[in-house]
């Protein structure tokens, strides 16, 4: 499997890990998460590295436009329903899988 980043075009953090990955030139292929959502097989890949909770990013507008920090919910089915609650970026591997700005575990996975 080549390296995926999972993120939005809008995102600061998303533009940087791409930079990170160019600088070092390693092949990635980038999913803007706004036209095309993680599927839910893509999703499950993911989290079997991080678990779902740490993947619902608490500071995204979608979080605080559902209010879901009043409410019980499946991590699971919010991400599937609201792919814009996802801690961007996600990079995946066939190694692994980081969530959101981590330079030194985006190493790891090269």
């Amino acid at each position: 499997m080549a390296l995926q980043i999972f993120g939005t075009r809008k995102c600061k953090n998303s533009r940087k890990a791409e930079m990170f990955f160019k600088e070092r030139r390693v092949a990635y292929h980038f999913v803007n998460i706004e036209e095309k959502p993680m599927s839910k097989g893509e999703l499950e890949s993911v989290m079997r590295w991080i678990p779902a909770e740490e993947l619902i990013d608490p500071e995204s507008k979608e979080y605080k436009k559902l209010q879901l920090q009043y409410m019980k919910y499946n991590p699971l089915q919010k991400l599937l329903e609201h792919p814009l609650l996802l801690r961007t970026p996600v990079v995946r591997s066939s190694v692994g899988a980081v969530s959101g700005y981590e330079p030194q575990k985006w190493k790891e996975l090269i």
